[in-house]
Formats: structure tokens, C-alpha cells, sequence
């Protein structure tokens, strides 16, 4: 627990500097892992401020992620996750509602190793992600496909899958 706690400063207040140059935007995510253990992510992303390859189609971008996620298990006691991302987002052209598809690679650090039946092997786990979605106004929703494992650096690596809608609002 002190190393989430520990990360969790970190991030704070390295946000914190980030923040004070460029508006943060929310999410919020509900899902759920093939073994029936709910997540509920609370999250803040930070716009790269910049795009390549733009045409008539559309243009590559994306946006730094932090995130807070609480593992509801209804097998083994929860656990909590903090985790840190890049995420690219291709994003459709469109006027009102842009479509896009999303990937991308970060750390996470758990509270515990245990969730449910997986044995993470380790509290620092990497997380991937694809996902897509609809952006609109301000807003964002979309689903995601999260995998946490430790890429084999300890033994065993279980790894885990959760699967999520989500919310996002820019201000």
C-alpha cells in the first residue's frame, strides 16, 4: 500500500505542473474482468496539444492519462490501481461527432499482487489498452479493453482483462 500511496504523490504533483499550463479533462468508467471482479475507474487526461498526419479523413493525436481504479472482487478482497498512460487517438473527421479508435501503454501499481483467482506476480503491472468511441460538444463515450500484466518480469504473470464504458468530459 505505502508504494500506491508513494505513486500516487508522485502523479499528483506532476499533474499538478501540467495543469496549471493546460485544461484537464474527467472520465469515469464502470466495467468488468471475465472473472466478475467490477472496476470503477475515476481518471484525468491531458491533450498532447498536438496532431499529425491530418487529411479529409481525419488525424492522429492523442493524450496523457491518470487514473484511479477500484477492483470490486467478489471472490478475494478489492484492490486499488493507479495507473499512468500515452494513449493515441485516431480521430475521424466529422462535423458534429468524430468517431475514433484508441491505443496505448502505461504503467499501473497495485495495492495487492491477489485479484481473484490471478496472482498478478508483482504490484507494478504494464496497461494496455484499445478502444473506440464518439466524440461530441465536449464530451466523449466509448469502450475499452484493458490488459494488466507484468511482461513476464516475475513469476507468475497472470495478468488480467477488464472490459469498460466510459465518460469523458473536456473543459
Amino acid at each position: 500500500m505505502r508504494k500506491v500511496i508513494n505513486m500516487a504523490a508522485l502523479v499528483a504533483l506532476a499533474w499538478g505542473h501540467v495543469a496549471a499550463v493546460q485544461a484537464m479533462d474527467l472520465s469515469v468508467a464502470i466495467g468488468q474482468t471475465d472473472e466478475s471482479t467490477m472496476t470503477y475507474r475515476l481518471g484525468t487526461q491531458f491533450d498532447f496539444q498536438q496532431s499529425w498526419f491530418a487529411s479529409d479523413v481525419g488525424r492522429l493525436t492523442g493524450y496523457w492519462e491518470a487514473v484511479y481504479t477500484y477492483w470490486d472482487g467478489d471472490k478475494t478482497a478489492s484492490n486499488h490501481s493507479l495507473s499512468v498512460s500515452p494513449v493515441l487517438v485516431y480521430e475521424f473527421a466529422g462535423e458534429r461527432f468524430k468517431p475514433y479508435v484508441e491505443v496505448g501503454i502505461g504503467i499501473a501499481a497495485f495495492s495487492s499482487t491477489e485479484l481473484e483467482d490471478n496472482d498478478l506476480g508483482s504490484s507494478l503491472q504494464f496497461e494496455d489498452r484499445l478502444g473506440f468511441g464518439l466524440r461530441f460538444a465536449d464530451q466523449e463515450v466509448g469502450v475499452r479493453a484493458l490488459h494488466y500484466s507484468n511482461a513476464g518480469l516475475k513469476k507468475p504473470n497472470d495478468g488480467v482483462e477488464s472490459y469498460s464504458v466510459h465518460y469523458r468530459l473536456s473543459f
